[in-house]
């Protein structure tokens, strides 16, 4: 998938609701936790303490960072003329996301 494939996806779905457990919560009900993150698309934080620890994603969404981080790495990496430009603007779209992301839970 392009980045330009992965962009779009992002900006045309809807966004999924996000569900909070606390670890030993989410142990009880382990299932259910990563068949609404598989088949939904439904992110569970898990919760310890109070704090944020950790987050039940589906695989898919696990690719998609790792793909977009191995992007960026390549980018600034690259000698490319425009790869400084376009490592900049997907570094800023990366820490929106996750001011947002930190902002909405």
């Amino acid at each position: 998938m392009t980045i330009a494939a992965i962009s779009y996806d992002l900006l045309m779905s809807e966004r999924p609701t996000v569900h909070r457990n606390q670890i030993a919560e989410a142990r009880n009900v382990l299932g259910k936790v990563i068949a609404r993150a598989r088949f939904a698309g439904e992110p569970t934080v898990l919760i310890n303490r109070g704090e944020e620890a950790a987050v039940i994603v589906s695989y898919e969404d696990y690719a998609t960072l790792r793909e977009l981080r191995a992007y960026l790495d390549e980018l600034e990496a690259g000698d490319a003329p425009d790869a400084p430009v376009k490592a900049r603007t997907l570094r800023e779209s990366l820490d929106i996301a996750k001011r947002r992301a930190l902002d909405s839970t």
